[in-house]
């Protein structure tokens, strides 16, 4: 028996419930994960609210942690009991004291990256990879505003975006995200409670604009997001905590300045086990050289799921919050 958490029904937070399961032996091609530490990310939101529809009911939650293998199915090659190991894609139920998925999600961690660290920043880490190295290869010298970026996704794309010598603007909810932010290598940072965002970038880049806006506001940011850009620029929009974007007129980008959207997901990037490799050997490669740090703000245990995730929402955390089983 292990303990997970679940939820029968969409809704507010306490529909989550912590419940004790018979935990499944891996199949063919998976491996079963005596978690040491669980990721918090507003994926799990999604999911719990039914913005994003779970497979099936009762419905494990999240995607991301870090522990110890402790069962290996048929066929698996790669890996053996006792490996340290992080993951960051589905199936749903990484919230839990063990979860069974296929092997192929599955990395070995290197010896520098405790388990606290994985699980905080596997899929933050591997989703700022995919949006500053792929969606948008930045080269160094570009302008771009990120929005929230005192978040766990936005701490390490601050500090990515100083290493490869891009100019990141931060937009922010207050004061003290705002010195966070600059505090881990953002150029700049809009306090949008009290800032008009588009006229402040318009003054920081001399009316020239950005290259590129990176969204995971979603509804709320739309508009603001597609006024920051330069002409024939990118908006990457890749979240949706203040709720999806929908009914979109295609031909606001041309009125705009014939402008690129796109709409990005790790999945769509890691599709394959040499992707995902790739993609782990350079965000790894980032943490080993000291040149991003990971800034685990928030500690709940597996119980307090919850919580844990009520104050994500409410835009009451920085940094990267972890559960510990």
């Amino acid at each position: 028996m292990s303990q997970r958490i679940q939820f029968t029904r969409t809704g507010a937070s306490d529909v989550l419930e912590l419940v004790n399961v018979n935990s499944a032996e891996p199949d063919q091609g998976e491996v079963r994960i005596a978690n040491k530490a669980i990721g918090l990310n507003f994926i799990d939101i999604y999911f719990r609210t039914g913005l994003y529809p779970a497979p099936s009911m009762p419905s494990g939650l999240g995607t991301e942690g870090a522990g110890v293998v402790d069962a290996v199915g048929e066929g698996v090659t790669h890996l053996s009991v006792g490996d340290r190991v992080a993951y960051a894609q589905g199936p749903l139920g990484a919230y839990a004291q063990l979860h069974t998925l296929p092997a192929a999600k599955v990395i070995k961690l290197p010896d520098s990256v405790d388990f606290e660290t994985a699980a905080a920043s596997m899929l933050k880490g591997l989703t700022v990879q995919y949006l500053l190295r792929q969606t948008y290869e930045l080269k160094g010298g570009e302008t771009i505003l990120f929005h929230a970026a005192a978040g766990g996704v936005g701490s390490i794309a601050c500090q990515w975006a100083k290493a490869l010598g891009v100019k990141l603007i931060g937009t922010v909810s207050s004061q003290e995200k705002a010195d966070l932010a600059m505090a881990n290598g953002a150029w700049a940072t809009i306090n949008y409670s009290e800032e008009n965002v588009v006229e402040r970038v318009r003054e920081l880049t001399n009316g020239e604009m950005c290259d590129v806006v990176y969204d995971s506001v979603g509804k709320d940011m739309r508009e603001t997001s597609l006024d920051c850009l330069k002409p024939r620029a990118l908006m990457v929009s890749f979240g949706n905590s203040s709720g999806p974007v929908d009914g979109v007129n295609i031909g606001i980008l041309n009125q705009k300045g014939a402008l690129f959207v796109t709409r990005p997901s790790l999945n769509g990037y890691a599709d394959t086990r040499e992707r995902l490799e790739a993609m782990c050997d350079d965000f790894f490669a980032m943490l080993e050289s000291g040149k991003i740090t990971i800034d685990i703000a928030n500690r709940y245990p597996l119980a307090e799921a919850g919580n844990a995730q009520d104050a994500l929402q409410g835009r009451k955390t920085t940094g990267s919050t972890v559960l510990l089983p």
